[in-house]
Parts: C-alpha cells; sequence; structure tokens
C-alpha cells in the first residue's frame, strides 16, 4: 500500500528518526519504538518489517514508494558514511523550512485575496443597491442618471437579474478556497498546474534556487558527489524549475566545474559562484552552497514581503478610486439640479 505524506509528516518522521538513532537506537529500534507509539500506522509497520527482514534503512524508505528519490538517496548516502542521524537531521530542517515558507506564502496571498474579494463586493453593492436609490430620487427631481452613472445604473440592473448565478460563483469561490487552504492534495494539484507554465520566473524562481541549492549542500555534506547530488535535487523541483535545475547535472558530466554548471543554468550569481569557486580550493563547498542557500532563500523571502506589501496598498487605492469615481458619478449632477433648483 503506498502512502503519500505531506511535507509536515516527512518532516516529522525524519526528526523521530534522527533523535532515536542519535539516543542509540538502530533503524530497526527507532522504528519499533515508533510503531508502539503509533499503533495505526500501517506505513511504518511496513518500513519497520523490510528494516526486520534486513534491508537498509534506505531500502526500506525507497521500497514503500512514499518518499521522494531524493530523500531515499540521501538516506543511503548518510547510512554509507555512518552518518544516518546527521543525514536524517538535515532532511527533517529541509522539510521543515518547507512547510515554513509555504505556509509564509499562503498567508502573504491570503490578504490580498481577501482584499480583492471584499473589493468586489463594496461595488457590486454599490451598483445593484445603491445606484437605484439615486435614480429614483433623480427621478422624483425630474431628471434621470445618464452618462457614467448611467452606464454603471445599468450594470447594476444587470447584475441584479443575474443575481443568483453570482451567488453561486461566490459560493463556488469559498469553496475553492477552503479546500485550497485545507487540502494538500489539492493545492498541489492546482500549484502544480501554475508551476507549469509560470512557476519559474521571478520570486518562485529565487525560491527554486534556494531549494535546489539546499538540496545540493545536504547531499555533498554526505559525501555524495556534485553530479549525484544535483540528479537528486533536481528531484525536488517542482515542474517549471525541474528542466532548467537538471542541467547543472549535465553540465558537471562535460566536466564544468560547480561554479560554472550553477551559474550557467542560472541558480547562483557571479558573486555567489566565486564564493564556491573559493570554497572547493578548501574543500568546503558543502558549507559554501548551504550558506548561498540560506542567503537565496533570504533573498527569496524578502522580494516576497516586498512584493505583498506593494500589493495590499494598491487595492485600498483602486478601490478607493473606484467607489470614489461611482459616487462622484452620481453625486455631481445632483449638486448641480439641486443647485438649479435653489
Amino acid at each position: 500500500m503506498k502512502t503519500i505524506l505531506s511535507n509536515e509528516e516527512t518532516g516529522a518522521l525524519c526528526a523521530e528518526l534522527a533523535i532515536l538513532i542519535r539516543a542509540g537506537e538502530s533503524p530497526m529500534g527507532a522504528l519499533s519504538n515508533m510503531t508502539e507509539v503509533d499503533e495505526n500506522n500501517d506505513l511504518l509497520k511496513k518500513l519497520a518489517g523490510d528494516v526486520e527482514n534486513g534491508m537498509t534503512l534506505g531500502e526500506a524508505l525507497k521500497e514503500s514508494g512514499a518518499f521522494p528519490a531524493y530523500m531515499c538517496g540521501l538516506v543511503q548516502a548518510g547510512e554509507e558514511a555512518g552518518r544516518t542521524e546527521e543525514a536524517l537531521e538535515a532532511l527533517a530542517q529541509y522539510y521543515e523550512d518547507r512547510v515554513r515558507l509555504n505556509r509564509r506564502v499562503r498567508s502573504a496571498l491570503l490578504y490580498p485575496a481577501v482584499m480583492l474579494l471584499l473589493m468586489l463586493v463594496v461595488i457590486g453593492v454599490l451598483l445593484v443597491k445603491v445606484l437605484p436609490i439615486f435614480d429614483d430620487v433623480y427621478a422624483s427631481l425630474g431628471g434621470a442618471l445618464t452618462g457614467v452613472a448611467g452606464g454603471l445604473l445599468t450594470l447594476g440592473r444587470w447584475l441584479d437579474k443575474i443575481m443568483p448565478v453570482l451567488w453561486i460563483l461566490l459560493a463556488a469561490v469559498v469553496v475553492f478556497a477552503a479546500a485550497f487552504a485545507v487540502s494538500e492534495s489539492f493545492r498541489d494539484k492546482i500549484s502544480g498546474s501554475w508551476k507549469k507554465s509560470h512557476g519559474d520566473k521571478g520570486i518562485s524562481r529565487k525560491l527554486n534556487n534556494a531549494r535546489f541549492a539546499q538540496a545540493m549542500s545536504m547531499c555533498m555534506a554526505s559525501s555524495i558527489s556534485p553530479e549525484k547530488s544535483a540528479e537528486l535535487a533536481a528531484g525536488l523541483m517542482d515542474a517549471g524549475a525541474k528542466e532548467r535545475c537538471s542541467g547543472v547535472q549535465g553540465r558537471l558530466e562535460g566536466n564544468e566545474s560547480l561554479s560554472a554548471a550553477l551559474q550557467g543554468c542560472g541558480v547562483l550569481s557571479a558573486s555567489q559562484g566565486r564564493l564556491l569557486e573559493i570554497a572547493q580550493l578548501k574543500g568546503a563547498e558543502d558549507k559554501a552552497m548551504s550558506q548561498i542557500a540560506g542567503n537565496l532563500m533570504e533573498e527569496g523571502e524578502t522580494a516576497l514581503d516586498t512584493l505583498v506589501s506593494r500589493v495590499e496598498p494598491a487595492l485600498v487605492l483602486v478601490c478607493s478610486i473606484l467607489v470614489g469615481l461611482i459616487l462622484l458619478s452620481v453625486m455631481l449632477p445632483l449638486m448641480h439640479i439641486m443647485a438649479a433648483i435653489g
């Protein structure tokens, strides 16, 4: 039975295994302890059974089909180097960072989305409920709404006629938003479709570069070759960035240096490439990659915060301008009529 774990669940599993193995337990003992705590977890039972039957932890993870090739490869490399707990700790940190970033992105998108929805509701109420009142006032004064106000009134009446359809659309939007927020599998499908064509540009590209650099640094710290590290790290990328990042392995196999390969595929800047070249002279490329990954992640998060800080006031400004224009288109002619009567 194949069980697909979320990033949060995968990170928690790695963290628990790392703690138990560092405390002196064997992988078999660690899995047995975890199975005793969570007796209904069929995946843990399968992993424990496979390890008991002679598989290594990495082989059992791979056999289960529930974990990405990157995770299995890193655990296997850690086992071969006698650093299983370190590999698991690095994976736990990686998935914790992914969960934190995903939550941050969702939070950043939530407020502008709510603002946009409220803006549309306010404008809709003005068109459907408020403008007809002004039309009655104009009629009582012997006039009628014309020009922009008349056009908006016509639009409001049309919206009023299709109000049941609008309520259905609003309900669909709410259901979609709730499903997107609650269901990780649904969220992955939607975001995966978007990332396929738009997911490696702008801020997304910065965050993809950070993830790739972090994944490579973890592999290299476990004594995995740069070529294999690039292959495993590329497997973690979303559809939009996977092809670009896969090019690093091809460049390395074509005898390019690590720095040149990463720069050639747009992962590192020239200054970051120089830092990596200097670190390679001292055999500290894994530490340099880890530092670069942290810098790239900070750049991506800063760019995200900057974008949100600009979008929020822009939405407020647009909403204010639209509401103001609607009210002015109604009030100015009314003021002229009142002045003429007076």
